[in-house]
C-alpha cells in the first residue's frame, strides 16, 4: 500500500525483454535495507524487487509481464527516463496523500499545460471507461503521485501542481501529448462495483 507521495526519483538503467519485460532503475534509495520480494511504486506501478545493487551502486531490478505493459506506460520507458518512486507505507507513517494501491487502470495524456499563479493547471484526459470514476475534489495517482481533481469535463479532468511537486518529482517536464499512468481512487472503484451490482 502507497500514499501517493513520491520519496526519490528514479532513472531508467537497462531495459531488457525477454518474454516479459525487466527493468533496471537506478534510485538513492539505501537498497540494502531493501529485501529481494519488495515491493516499490514506480511510476505508479506497484512492482517486486528481483533484484538489486550495492550502497555504493545503488539500483534495483523488476519483472514486468504482458498485463502490466498492456495498462501502463512502462512498455514506453526509455533508458535515461526519470521514475517517480515510492517505498510501501508502514504501519505507523504519516498517511500524507490517499490510499493507492499500485495497480494502475489505465493510461491518461496530457492535453494541456498553463501556468496558473505559482502552480501549473494539467489538464489530463483519461480513457472513456474511467472517466465516471473521476470526481470534482476526489484524489487520482498520476504516475504515482497523489493529487487532488479540481474539476471534470467529460473524459477530462485538471489538477494544480504546485512548485514543490513540480519538483520532487518528474511532473515539472510534463507537456502535451505525454502519457501518465492513471490510478482511479480506490473508494470511487469500489462503490462503483456495488453499485453496478
Amino acid at each position: 500500500m502507497f500514499t501517493g507521495i513520491i520519496t526519490d526519483v528514479g532513472r531508467v538503467r537497462h531495459i531488457e525483454k525477454r518474454g516479459d519485460t525487466h527493468v533496471v532503475i537506478a534510485t538513492n534509495y539505501d537498497v540494502s535495507g531493501i529485501e529481494n520480494g519488495a515491493s516499490i511504486a514506480c511510476g505508479g506501478i506497484c512492482l517486486t524487487v528481483v533484484d538489486k545493487g550495492t550502497a555504493k551502486d545503488r539500483w534495483f531490478a523488476a519483472t514486468a509481464s504482458g498485463e502490466t505493459l498492456s495498462k501502463t506506460t512502462l512498455g514506453s520507458w526509455k533508458v535515461g527516463d526519470g521514475i517517480n518512486l515510492e517505498r510501501p507505507m508502514r504501519v505507523g507513517d504519516e498517511f500524507g496523500g490517499h490510499i493507492v494501491g499500485g495497480h494502475v487502470d489505465g493510461v491518461a495524456e496530457v492535453k494541456s499545460v498553463l501556468s496558473e499563479g505559482e502552480s501549473v493547471r494539467v489538464i489530463f484526459e483519461a480513457p472513456v471507461a474511467f472517466a465516471k470514476l473521476i470526481a470534482p475534489k476526489g484524489s487520482v495517482a498520476l504516475d504515482g503521485v497523489s493529487l487532488t481533481v479540481n474539476d471534470v469535463d467529460g473524459a477530462r479532468f485538471g489538477v494544480n501542481i504546485i512548485p514543490h511537486t513540480q519538483k520532487v518529482t518528474t511532473f515539472g517536464k510534463l507537456k502535451p501529448g505525454m502519457k501518465v499512468n492513471l490510478e482511479i481512487d480506490l473508494l470511487a472503484r469500489y462503490v462503483a462495483r456495488l453499485v453496478k451490482g
